[in-house]
C-alpha cells in the first residue's frame, strides 16, 4: 500500500510538473531566480501530495484536528535544508553585490568620456527629426485601424510601436493583435495579416497587410504563444522583453534579446538577440557582437540607465555612494531617442545625486551596440526644461513632451512639443541646454523650421558670434514658394550655394529682390541648404 502511495505521488507530481512549467514558462538556469522559484513550488507540491490520501488524512488528523508529528509531511529536516540553500544563495549574492565588488558594477558599461557634442551629433535636420512620440503615434496608428472595420472586430493595434530607423526613415512599427481566444481560434489559421508603421516626421500612418499572417504572437494560445514558444525553443535562455521591427525588406520579426546574471540574478547583461520570424516560426541566435545592423532596439533603456547608474554611483566604492558621495551622479528620470547614421540612440541626463534641478552632461548610447558617450555639457535638466516651456503658454494648459535633444547651430537645444488635452500638438518650444532662460514657444502651425528661425532670431544671436557666417552675396537666381502657409525666398548666389529665408524675416526687404542684387547675409553653415538668419 505504502509503494502505491509513492507511485501515486511520483505520477501526481510528474503530471503538476509538466503543466505549471507549460503555463510558468521558467527558464532552465541555474543563474535565474524564477528557476528557483519554480523548484521551491515543485518541492512544496511534493511534500503536500504526502497528504493526498485519505486513509493518511485519517491518520493524520485526529479528532481535536491536531496534527501527528510523526506523520508530517514536512519534516523539520526539509525546512532546515531549504534554508540552507536560501542562507547560500544569500551569501553567494552578497559577495557578489556592490558591498565588496563595486569596481565591477562601476564598469558594467563603458562609457566615453572625450567626446565632444559638435562633433559627434549633427545638425539639426528637421526633415529627420522624429517629432512624434509614441502616444501621438498611438492615436495615428489607431486611427488607420479604424479604417479597417473587417479587422476592427477581430484584432486590435498592439501598443508596442517600436522606434526605428527603416531604410535611413524614422519610423515607429507594432503588429496587430488578435482580440481574445475566440479570434484567435477563428483566424489561427491564417493569422495576423498586418502591422502598422507610423513615420515619427510627418505622421503618415500606414496598415502593412501581409500575404502570409503572422501565427507567433504575444496574443495568441497554447504553442503559437511567443513567450511558450521561446521556451520550448530555448529552454535555457532568459528573456529580457521583446520587441517588434521589420527588416529593409518589410518583413517582420520579433526581436527578443537574451540575459545573463552574474551569481543569482545580479547585473543582468545581454548576451545575445534571438530573431524569430513570426510568419515561418524560424529563429535564429545571433551572440551579441554579430547582430544583424537592421535591428535597432537590442539594449532597453530601463537596463542601460541601471548600468549607468552604477557607473555613477560606484566609481569611488560602495561606502562612498552611500556617505561621502564624492563625485556621485545619476540618471535623470526621463529618457528620449536620437536617430543618426542609421542606428538609434537614447540619451538621458546625468545630474547630481543631490536632484539639484540642473544637469552637469548627458550621455547617448547606441542600443544595438551600447556604445556609449557622455558629453560634459552644464545645463537644464529635462523636466526644469518642460516646466519653462509650458510656462510661457500656461494659460492654455498645454503638456509639454520630454525633450528632443539636437544641435541647433552647433548648440545644444531641447526641442519640446506642447499638446492640448487631446494630445494634439499645439506649439513649439525651443529651450537653450546651458541657459535655460532662453525659450521661445511658436504655433505649431508655423512649421518646425519657422518656429527655428523665430527662436535663433528671438535669443539675439549675435552676428560677430564666431560660428556665425556673414558675407556679401549677389543674386544669381531667386524664386519663391509657400509651405504650410508660410512663403519663403530661395536664393542661389555666383557660387551656386543655395539659400532659404522666409518671408516673416524681412517683408519689406525680400519682395523686391532681384537676380544682380547684391546683399549681406548672415547664417550657420550646413549641408546642402542654408537657411539665412537674418539679411541686409
Amino acid at each position: 500500500m505504502k509503494n502505491k502511495i509513492v507511485i501515486h505521488r511520483i505520477i501526481f507530481i510528474v503530471i503538476f510538473t509538466l503543466i505549471s512549467f507549460y503555463i510558468i514558462l521558467p527558464p532552465v538556469n541555474i543563474q535565474s531566480p524564477d528557476f528557483y522559484k519554480y523548484l521551491l513550488l515543485i518541492y512544496v507540491i511534493w511534500k503536500a501530495s504526502g497528504l493526498i490520501s485519505i486513509r493518511e488524512r485519517i491518520q493524520i488528523f485526529s479528532k481535536s484536528g491536531i496534527l501527528k508529528k510523526n506523520n508530517s509531511s514536512f519534516k523539520s529536516v526539509d525546512i532546515y535544508a531549504v534554508l540552507v540553500i536560501i542562507v547560500v544563495i544569500f551569501i553567494i549574492n552578497l559577495f557578489f553585490s556592490p558591498l565588496f565588488m563595486s569596481k565591477s558594477y562601476a564598469n558594467r558599461i563603458t562609457i566615453d568620456e572625450t567626446s565632444t557634442f559638435i562633433e559627434d551629433v549633427k545638425l539639426v535636420d528637421f526633415n529627420k527629426i522624429p517629432l512624434l512620440d509614441k502616444d501621438s503615434s498611438k492615436k495615428l496608428g489607431d486611427r488607420v485601424m479604424g479604417q479597417m472595420p473587417e479587422l476592427v472586430s477581430q484584432f486590435y493595434v498592439s501598443d508596442k510601436y517600436t522606434q526605428i530607423n527603416y531604410n535611413d526613415e524614422i519610423i515607429r512599427v507594432t503588429p496587430l493583435e488578435y482580440d481574445g481566444l475566440i479570434k484567435w481560434f477563428t483566424n489561427r489559421k491564417v493569422g495576423v495579416k498586418g502591422y502598422i508603421t507610423v513615420d515619427s516626421v510627418d505622421g503618415e500612418s500606414e496598415l502593412i497587410k501581409l500575404e502570409n499572417g503572422m501565427k507567433i504572437m504575444p496574443s495568441a494560445y497554447f504553442n503559437e504563444d511567443l513567450k511558450r514558444y521561446l521556451r520550448f525553443n530555448y529552454p535555457t535562455k532568459v528573456f529580457a522583453e521583446e520587441s517588434f521591427e521589420i527588416d529593409n525588406e518589410r518583413n517582420p520579426y520579433w526581436i527578443i534579446p537574451t540575459i545573463k546574471y552574474t551569481a543569482i540574478g545580479l547585473k543582468r547583461e545581454i548576451e545575445g538577440v534571438i530573431i524569430l520570424n513570426p510568419i515561418s516560426g524560424e529563429s535564429e541566435y545571433y551572440d551579441v557582437t554579430n547582430i544583424p545592423t537592421w535591428v535597432d532596439q537590442v539594449y532597453k533603456a530601463d537596463l542601460i540607465i541601471e548600468q549607468v547608474d552604477n557607473w555613477g554611483s560606484y566609481q569611488n566604492g560602495f561606502l562612498n555612494s552611500i556617505f561621502g558621495q564624492k563625485g556621485v551622479v545619476q540618471t535623470t528620470d526621463g529618457y528620449n531617442y536620437m536617430v543618426q547614421n542609421d542606428d538609434v540612440f537614447m540619451y538621458t541626463g546625468i545630474t547630481s545625486v543631490s536632484n539639484d534641478e540642473a544637469n552637469i552632461g548627458f550621455i547617448l548610447t547606441n542600443l544595438r551596440t551600447k556604445e556609449t558617450k557622455y558629453y560634459a555639457v552644464p545645463g537644464a535638466e529635462e523636466y526644469s526644461a518642460m516646466d519653462s516651456a509650458e510656462g510661457q503658454v500656461q494659460q492654455m494648459e498645454y503638456k509639454a513632451t520630454f525633450p528632443l535633444l539636437i544641435n541647433l547651430n552647433n548648440r545644444p537645444t531641447y526641442l519640446i512639443s506642447l499638446k492640448d488635452n487631446a494630445q494634439l500638438v499645439k506649439m513649439y518650444a525651443f529651450v537653450d541646454v546651458v541657459d535655460y532662460q532662453k525659450v521661445v514657444v511658436s504655433d505649431a502651425s508655423l512649421g518646425i523650421e519657422e518656429a527655428a528661425r523665430i527662436y535663433l532670431e528671438s535669443v539675439k544671436l549675435e552676428e560677430n558670434d564666431s560660428e556665425m557666417i556673414t558675407k556679401e552675396i549677389i543674386i544669381k537666381n531667386i524664386k519663391d514658394g509657400v509651405i504650410e502657409g508660410n512663403t519663403y525666398y530661395y536664393v542661389t548666389d555666383q557660387d551656386n550655394k543655395n539659400y532659404r529665408i522666409s518671408l516673416k524675416n524681412n517683408e519689406t526687404t525680400l519682395p523686391f529682390l532681384k537676380i544682380n542684387d547684391t546683399i549681406t547675409i548672415s547664417y550657420y553653415d550646413s549641408e546642402g541648404l542654408i537657411n539665412i538668419i537674418s539679411i541686409k
